[in-house]
């Protein structure tokens, strides 16, 4: 009888030896003369078990882990082709705590399925969507993915359905879809998983995308840092171009639609929408004064819809499921469900799917595990470097656009970093202007001397010279920075600078209390 066996090819899989334990367990059944067939799929998202090693058996796909090479022949001699009990088991992956008490809905085929088999992906739901989006009037998609409250996953939560609308309404003879995979947050990294693991649904999305607008051309922007993911995209897109999910004859409906792959070069400020389009037409990255909105004129001053990685890749579920299945879960204007990053000092770090709703407490305690030191979590910063530092008093706080609003924060890209009680936020604070100096792409003045001056205000505070003017000055700047910057670089970097000046000013005077 034939075992499948499933070992990730994630890239936080990888980077732990999960190519050795694949090559150990092909070499263990060789020896063993047993029948295997090694399935490489996506990560599950819970990267404290990584490699995780699953097993299909009758009673369903049985986990181990975390596996290294020399426990692989240990694995075989008790039997685990059969789902044998051995201090590695963790039972069936479903019923795993982390996993089970989740809201898979864009992320259900992650780790299910082989990333790049086309046929698997159909048989798990995949194509359902884009197959009723060509029977639809673009209208009609526009207005499903509106009425769904799918709202932007990049950061900016723009409701999906407006800016469709926008596109959908502008005059042209070409438009475009663009994808922005230039996912570089600090502790996020589910645009890669998804990519990684389920790539012909952010296809899939892509396509529904453009017969929403009328645009026939798409462009998938990847950051450079990604190899992985940039090998699996390019395999994914040849062969949804040889079945003719891509092309000009899409799954035989006489529509066309292309997709290209283009990376990045580095650049931070290129996850901001109008500094992507310039960087790819060639130019160099930097920020665009709108209006114009990309939607009326976008790349190569046509009507754009640049969405990131997640948002695309929800709608084919919107399509096959319905807007009001998307919209049920949820809370108030946030709909649907959130993929969260659990990063930083955490002792089960990885990716949570949840709705709208949960707090931050539940996240960082019921999934995370406290910190990885042990020590009380003292501050969290949710959204990316840009993102605000929030203390333990803030724990409480729903995870939905609206609350982290009230209290001055953002969720972002959904990325969560903490830290233990050992943190300086004073050095962390400097650190958030310091990333916008050397990040800033340079076009405004907030920006670019803002941030610079602001690294020497901030030393100025440390060193206790004159810390109540400079305390001012420093308000002041941040001020300056955020209504006078082009962009969200120069604008939000103040969040992180005022709140952890606001929520733990005794870090900024340790200097002061030490020579006292």
């Amino acid at each position: 009888m034939t075992t499948t066996i499933y070992v990730s090819r994630d890239t936080s899989a990888v980077a732990i030896g999960a190519e050795r334990v694949a090559r150990a367990i092909v070499d263990e059944a060789r020896s063993a003369g047993a029948d295997v067939v090694l399935v490489r799929n996506g990560s599950r998202g819970m990267f404290w078990l990584e490699p995780l090693v699953e097993v299909v058996t009758s009673g369903g796909r049985i986990a181990y882990g975390p596996v290294q090479p020399k426990d692989v022949a240990g694995l075989f001699a008790a039997g685990f082709l059969r789902g044998a009990a051995h201090p590695l088991r963790l039972g069936q992956t479903q019923d795993i705590p982390y996993f089970a008490k989740q809201d898979r809905l864009t992320f259900a085929r992650v780790g299910e399925i082989d990333p790049l088999d086309l046929d698997d992906y159909r048989a798990h739901g995949g194509v359902r969507g884009l197959a009723l989006a060509l029977e639809m009037a673009p209208s009609a998609i526009v207005q499903l993915v509106t009425d769904s409250g799918l709202r932007g996953r990049g950061g900016a939560a723009f409701p999906a359905g407006i800016k469709w609308k926008t596109a959908l309404e502008a005059q042209s003879t070409q438009k475009y879809i663009v994808c922005n995979a230039d996912e570089g947050d600090s502790g996020t990294f589910s645009d890669r998983m998804l990519m990684e693991g389920d790539p012909f649904v952010l296809i899939e999305g892509m396509i529904i995308a453009g017969l929403a607008v009328g645009a026939t051309s798409g462009f998938i922007y990847l950051r450079c840092e990604y190899t992985h993911a940039r090998r699996v995209l390019e395999s994914a897109l040849t062969i949804a171009y040889a079945n003719r999910l891509l092309g000009d004859n899409v799954l035989g409906s006489g529509k066309r639609f292309d997709l290209e792959l283009r990376i990045g070069a580095g650049a931070y400020i290129c996850g901001e929408e109008t500094s992507l389009l310039d960087s790819l037409e060639g130019k160099r990255g930097q920020v665009r004064v709108k209006p114009p909105l990309p939607a009326i004129k976008g790349l190569f001053g046509k009507p754009t819809i640049i969405n990131n990685v997640i948002t695309l890749a929800t709608v084919p579920l919107i399509l096959s499921r319905g807007a009001d299945f998307y919209r049920d879960y949820g809370m108030g204007r946030s709909r649907g469900t959130l993929p969260l990053q659990l990063a930083g000092n955490i002792k089960c770090g990885g990716l949570v799917e949840r709705a709208f709703g949960l707090t931050l407490r539940e996240l960082l305690y019921d999934y995370g595990g406290g910190s990885a030191s042990g020590k009380p979590i003292r501050a969290v910063q949710v959204g990316g470097p840009l993102g605000a530092y929030l203390p333990e008093a803030q724990f409480d706080t729903p995870i939905d656009y609206e609350s982290f609003a009230a209290i001055k924060a953002m969720l972002g890209h959904g990325g969560i970093v903490a830290f233990d009680e050992t943190v300086d936020m004073a050095q962390q604070a400097r650190f958030a202007m310091e990333f916008c100096a050397i990040e800033s792409c340079g076009k405004c003045p907030p920006c670019r001397i803002g941030s610079t001056r602001g690294v020497e205000v901030i030393d100025r505070i440390i060193s206790d010279q004159a810390r109540a003017q400079n305390e001012t000055l420093l308000r002041d700047l941040c001020e300056t920075m955020r209504h006078g910057s082009l962009c969200a670089m120069g604008g939000l970097t103040p969040d992180p600078v005022l709140s952890a000046l606001e929520h733990f000013p005794e870090d900024f005077r340790r200097q002061a209390t030490a020579v006292s």
